[in-house]
Parts: structure tokens; sequence; C-alpha cells
């Protein structure tokens, strides 16, 4: 008899968007994505952090003073590099598992990449111009957004 206590493909996928980002070095927000095939295929993953060939030592972390005193200009969101890592082709159709819901600038990436559904975990930000506008720009485009429910479980490995 096959086991019955095997974790949901939506706890599997929220999983990997959150280990994923437990990547970033920012050290206050930590974002992960996991974008998915119809059928259950893991395609891409990103995480919040700077551009490639750009070191993290040498730009700010900082949340506030100058606009480029900040991380806020140079910072790649873990959605735009889970799109920009996919080597595959096309990601029409497919599901991206984000733990925190996308700005507007991401929200315009998704949806020119083609993926349909948005998975989130946090939306702690839904009082803001940026995520009223991505919800806005979701709506027009026809992309769902479905808040993730957690079963409870606590998952621990050892690694």
């Amino acid at each position: 008899m096959k086991r019955k206590d095997y974790i949901s493909w939506d706890e599997y996928f929220m999983g990997v968007s959150k280990l994923s980002g437990m990547r970033s070095k920012d050290p206050n927000t930590q974002v992960g994505a996991c974008i998915v095939s119809d059928d259950n295929k893991i395609l891409s993953m990103g995480y919040n952090g700077f551009p490639k060939g750009c070191s993290d030592d040498e730009f700010p972390w900082e949340r506030e003073g100058g606009e480029l005193e900040t991380k806020y200009p140079f910072v790649t969101h873990s959605e735009l590099n889970a799109i920009l890592n996919y080597r595959g082709g096309s990601l029409d159709g497919a599901k991206i598992y984000v733990s925190l819901f996308p700005c507007n600038e991401c929200a315009k990436a998704i949806i020119q990449a083609g993926i349909k559904t948005v998975v989130y975990d946090d939306d702690k930000y839904a009082h803001t111009a940026s995520t009223i506008a991505s919800k806005r720009m979701f709506d027009a485009a026809g992309v769902k957004y479905i808040k993730y429910q957690p079963s409870g479980r606590t998952i621990e490995m050892d690694v």
C-alpha cells in the first residue's frame, strides 16, 4: 500500500519557491519563485538579488536613503529572475509560485511571458499602488492569482 502522507503539488512547488528565496542575500526580504508547466514539471526558479556580474558587495542593500543608495534600482525580483533564467522556449500557460505577491513590474513580465496562473503566499503589500496595479493588469490579461492555502504541517529536512 502506498503512503498517504506525501505532500501535495502546491506544497511541493511553494516549498521550492521558499527554498529558492533562501538563496537571496537581501538582509530584509527573501523572495522565491518557481515556474511550473501544466503537467507539473519545474521549468525555472529565481530569487531576488543583483543581476549577474553585479557584486553583492559593491551594490547597496539598504531600504532607505537616496534612490541610488538603496537596493531598489538594482535588485532583480524573483519572478523576473525565474522568467529570465528559463531557457526552454515558451512559458505560455505556465503557473508561477511566489512567496510574495508580484509587484507591477513583475506582473508585466509574467503577462508578457504567457504565464496564466500566479500562486502566492504573502500579500503584505496588498494596499500599495504597485500591487493594486498588478491585480488590475492580471484581471485584464486573464491571469488567475490564487492565495496559497498552507496545510499547516511542518516540513523539515536535513541538508
